[in-house]
């Protein structure tokens, strides 16, 4: 009755074994290249050595997940196992459960290959060389042998494909530190840092476990045309914090904010209406910028350069690096504006113009130009006087240039002045005697003669 049971047992044990299953067995004999394992089993099971990645340390009476290949027994007396095959679908398993629950997964980055790198999370797995860091990667085999932690991002189990990232890790620790590191941080405070990078717009300056951007209107008082003017890479500065974004992690710093302001007190050392003395440090097709002293500079427009001239551009007048003297004629100490005026220097012509020429006096002047509607005369340098085409002569013009040309000399009578609006109207026909009226007989035979299609009779 005994044995009945016993073996009424064992056909159960036996039959609940499956060819392909996961079994935790124990580990009874380490030979040389051969591992014999219990799995309570009526045989023993067999595995090769090179399946253990971790034979060395083998031990008997060790657990072990093996895979049952089949329920036969061998010639020998052992039924076949396989750690590989166990391994591989655990790890399989392993993966897949990271990938579903977001979790990391560590892994030996073992070989560069096209694209990235071949890495052995229990199972190849395929890293692209974009998500490999947050930021370029100078030598790739530097990575080779290293281990890290990883992040499934792709996963296809019919096709074997694993694809995984260490970037995402690697931007979310960032993100905790720039949480952090934003936090420790108050506007107007001053902290050190080392510039990292110089672009045109500005300088970006890492400052500990964050990386802000120093904008180039914030590097100095002075104008500048680049930060490479004031700032170099690898130089250690103190600057503020001027801005905080906290969404985008972002943070704004100034340079010239923790040097004095030259602009404070700017409207007692420069009143308006003051005549100082600049140097021309920049020149435009609007005007020239004159620099007082270091970070106060000012606009000199063209259209202050002179009364009479007809400046069509500054450099006609001035030059880089030229000293000259100015008038202050406005000034905003808030927005860090103040313009100049060489023309308020000299008198204005024009506040003296119509004492000068008084309408219906005849002056002789040169043709300055000459354009479809009339001619400018210059009576005096950088006083001109349009010369009307109405006003050439008294029979029909149909352009300036069948009486005058450029350059031509010739008296004109003065029929108006406006000094406000700096314009003096000029006649050249006033001088010249009108020709005869014709008779009123005359007119009407030429008019009948007209209406019935036939020239007027010559002499």
């Amino acid at each position: 009755m005994q044995e009945e049971k016993m073996t009424s047992w064992m056909t159960k044990q036996m039959t609940a074994f499956k060819p392909g299953q996961i079994i935790t067995g124990k580990v009874i004999e380490v030979a040389n290249d051969y591992v014999l394992i219990d799995i309570g089993y009526k045989s023993e099971g067999y595995v090769p050595r090179m399946e253990f990645k971790d034979f060395e340390t083998l031990e008997s009476g060790q657990e072990v997940r093996v895979m049952l290949e089949t329920l036969d027994i061998n010639e020998n007396g052992f039924i076949s196992l396989s750690k590989e095959k166990a391994d591989l679908l655990l790890n399989w398993d392993r993966v897949e459960t990271s990938y579903r629950q977001g979790e990391t997964i560590k892994g030996k980055i073992l070989a560069s290959v096209k694209g990235g790198f071949r890495v052995d999370i229990g199972i190849m797995a395929f890293l692209p060389i974009s998500q490999t860091d947050i930021r370029p990667i100078s030598d790739p085999k530097a990575l080779i042998g290293q281990v890290f932690d990883f992040k499934v991002i792709k996963l296809d189990r019919s096709r074997n494909n694993i694809v995984i990232s260490r970037r995402e890790l690697l931007e979310a620790e960032e993100r905790i530190r720039k949480t952090a590191a934003l936090a420790r941080l108050e506007i107007g405070q001053v902290v050190k840092g080392l510039v990292k990078n110089i672009v045109d717009y500005g300088a970006f300056i890492d400052i500990g476990d964050l990386t802000g951007l120093a904008h180039i209107n914030d590097l100095s008082w002075s104008h500048i045309t680049h930060p490479s003017q004031v700032l170099a890479i690898g130089d250690r500065v103190e600057v503020k914090i001027l801005k905080i974004n906290q969404e985008k992690g972002e943070v704004s710093l100034g340079l010239k904010q923790t040097m004095k302001n030259p602009w404070e007190g700017i409207e007692s050392r420069y009143p308006v209406g003051s005549r100082i003395q600049g140097k021309v440090v920049n020149i435009t097709d609007y005007g020239a910028f004159v620099k007082l002293e270091d970070g106060v500079e000012g606009l000199l427009h063209i259209s202050e350069l002179s009364w009479t001239n007809k400046v069509k551009h500054p450099s006609e007048i001035l030059a880089m690096g030229d000293t000259i003297e100015v008038q202050v004629i406005a000034l905003d100490q808030d927005k860090q504006k103040i313009s100049f005026s060489m023309k308020a220097l000299e008198p204005n012509p024009w506040d003296t113009i119509a004492e000068k020429y008084q309408v219906n006096s005849v002056v002789k002047g040169r043709v300055y130009n000459v354009t479809n509607y009339g001619a400018f005369v210059e009576l005096e340098k950088g006083i001109e006087g349009l010369l009307h085409i109405s006003n050439l002569d008294w029979s029909k013009v149909k352009h300036p240039s069948e009486i005058l040309k450029k350059g031509d000399r010739i008296e004109v009578m003065i029929l108006d002045v406006d000094p406000v609006k700096r314009r003096i109207a000029l006649g050249r026909k006033q001088l010249i005697n009108p020709p005869a009226p014709e008779s009123d007989a005359e007119n009407g035979e030429a008019e009948s003669e007209e209406k019935s299609g036939e020239e007027p009779a010559r002499e």
